[in-house]
């Protein structure tokens, strides 16, 4: 933990992720109006009274953001750690038992990454009114865990013909430790990579299956936020106010997650780790005028 906090990408990644949580978290709180309800006239401009101006039904877009960051993080949490759970399942024990079991994993896997995902989620979607977001949450995962199988399932018949799995084999250790202490914490920037890319993938989905209509209207998520404003032709007359919130808020939401995995990857990279410190080295030099030939 002490390493993960001295890599600034890492860090600038979960203030980020962490604000947003936090903001979510507390929307009951911070929200100054009810995010459901007319507070003010249609299309407002951002101001003193409504920070980030209102929508064209009168809503609060501040309260809206707040509110629709809880819905729209839970789902992709949900998404996140349901597929990379899925994945991992699936990936190790393809990876490390092999044979007809990896044979027939890997067959699922492969339909699963041929399916198209959007097409499926858009059908699945289509049969669940009203939706709670761990259902959305569990939809998003049945599609997006394939990858992350694909690459545990790689990683894990590499580390299993190291010598520490074999000395641990030798030694009549049981497979469900061998797994859980020698082979998964040797995979922790993969684990990480899946988790941070399913949830990416889940809360654009979500986004997505809100904006063209398949959500439910009368929830409030940064998809619903943006079904509306396009429903109200918020650009067309100007209102970028009720545009640029929700679409930001997905775009930093997904840049601290890559950022986090990022960080993730430095550390546990030796190559990556290397490569990091030497560039330390040459910009101390360089500030003292030393060569870097060495270098």
């Amino acid at each position: 933990m002490q390493t993960f906090l001295t890599n600034r990408k890492a860090v600038a990644g979960l203030v980020i992720l962490a604000i947003f949580i936090v903001m979510s978290a507390l929307a009951p709180i911070l929200a100054p109006h009810d995010p459901y309800r007319r507070a003010g006239k249609p299309h407002v401009q951002p101001g003193f009274e409504h920070v980030l101006g209102t929508t064209r039904q009168g809503k609060d877009v501040f309260s809206q953001l707040l509110e629709g960051g809880r819905t729209s993080l839970t789902v992709g949490f949900i998404a996140g750690i349901s597929a990379t759970l899925i994945g991992l399942g699936v990936g190790i024990s393809a990876g490390y038992f092999g044979g007809k079991i990896d044979e027939v994993l890997t067959f699922f896997v492969n339909v699963v990454l041929v399916l198209p995902a959007m097409p499926l989620i858009i059908v699945l979607a289509s049969f669940v009114e009203e939706a709670s977001p761990t259902i959305i949450g569990l939809v998003l995962a049945v599609t997006g865990w394939g990858w992350t199988a694909r690459t545990i399932r790689t990683q894990t018949m590499a580390i299993k013909s190291r010598e520490f799995v074999l000395a641990a084999e030798l030694m009549g250790e049981r497979k469900w430790r061998i797994i859980l202490r020698e082979i998964l914490p040797n995979m922790s920037s993969f684990v990480v990579g899946g988790f941070v890319l399913a949830t990416i993938y889940g809360i654009l989905a979500e986004a997505a299956l809100e904006f063209i209509g398949l959500g439910s209207p009368s929830s409030v998520t940064w998809g619903t936020m943006l079904y509306w404003a396009q429903r109200a032709q918020a650009l067309q007359v100007g209102a970028w106010w009720e545009i640029w919130p929700p679409a930001v808020a997905i775009m930093l939401t997904g840049a601290a997650l890559v950022l986090i995995n990022f960080g993730v990857d430095e550390i546990t990279s030796p190559q990556l780790r290397a490569a990091r410190i030497g560039g330390r080295i040459k910009r101390f030099l360089k500030r003292r005028g030393r060569s870097v030939d060495v270098f």
